[in-house]
């Protein structure tokens, strides 16, 4: 079966692309979600997902983006009009590598939520120490419209629990093959298996036995192996589930 990296960052590996996806294909890994993360570097982004099939792109500023970068939502509900363009993201919080007035962080992240509402686009969500305020703005700014995906999930299952109830999908990186990360294992034990995705984030976290190298969606295949061992379910049934998951998400016929 063959599996989705519903987030990998393509452009910021020092292998090339084609090197990346052939080495993915012979993993068993045939769809990849390429992430945006500032608009500087964007046509890159876009232009992987126009010289493959089986990549698509999002758009959108990573929250640890320099401020003096920033966008509006209509730029964004501009860029996200081209039909490669999946998702609005990748956007959040990030409390760990910024501190003080959150504010900047909060606005961009609003402005993010509404232009997914206006393309009717699903939000990839990053989340570091500000799971409080993720769900709150989530709530507020009523993303439960578009739903979406919360990228790289460490949080406890209270936070995937009103996630899920906004619409969004629970998506695991190598994080979760770590030995110390017990609590998130749990976690991904119980993720419902309709609401489940698997991820690299690559060339960052790369999964056991890779771990402190660098990563690429190949690798996706040990956090899907590792999961399907956390859950007791067969590797086929756990990448057919997150596939389909993936499709139906993004609203794609495979």
């Amino acid at each position: 079966m063959t599996l989705v990296d519903s987030h990998c960052h393509l452009n910021m590996s020092k292998i090339d692309t084609p090197t990346l996806l052939a080495t993915a294909k012979d993993e068993g890994v045939g769809h990849f979600l390429n992430i945006s993360v500032n608009l500087q570097d964007f046509p890159q982004v876009l232009q992987a997902a126009h010289d493959f099939d089986n990549v698509y792109a999002t758009v959108g500023l990573h929250p640890n983006t320099d401020p003096a970068n920033e966008s509006t939502a209509e730029e964004l509900i501009a860029l996200a009009a081209d039909p490669r363009i999946l998702g609005i993201g990748e956007t959040g919080l990030d409390y760990y590598y910024n501190k003080g007035d959150m504010t900047w962080q909060h606005e961009r992240f609003r402005y993010h939520i509404r232009a997914a509402r206006e393309c009717q686009k699903p939000l990839i969500i990053h989340c570091r120490d500000a799971k409080d305020d993720v769900l709150r703005i989530l709530k507020e700014e009523k993303a439960d419209e578009v739903g979406g995906i919360m990228h790289c999930f460490v949080e406890d299952y209270d936070t995937a629990a009103q996630a899920m109830d906004m619409g969004f999908y629970i998506s695991f990186s190598g994080i979760v093959t770590f030995k110390s990360a017990k609590d998130l294992q749990q976690v991904a034990q119980r993720i419902p298996q309709d609401r489940l995705l698997v991820e690299t984030d690559s060339p960052y976290l790369a999964p056991v036995p890779y771990r402190g190298k660098p990563n690429q969606p190949a690798y996706v295949r040990k956090v899907a192996e590792f999961i399907a061992d956390l859950r007791e379910q067969s590797y086929d049934s756990l990448a057919r589930a997150t596939t389909e998951n993936f499709f139906r998400l993004f609203a794609l016929n495979h």
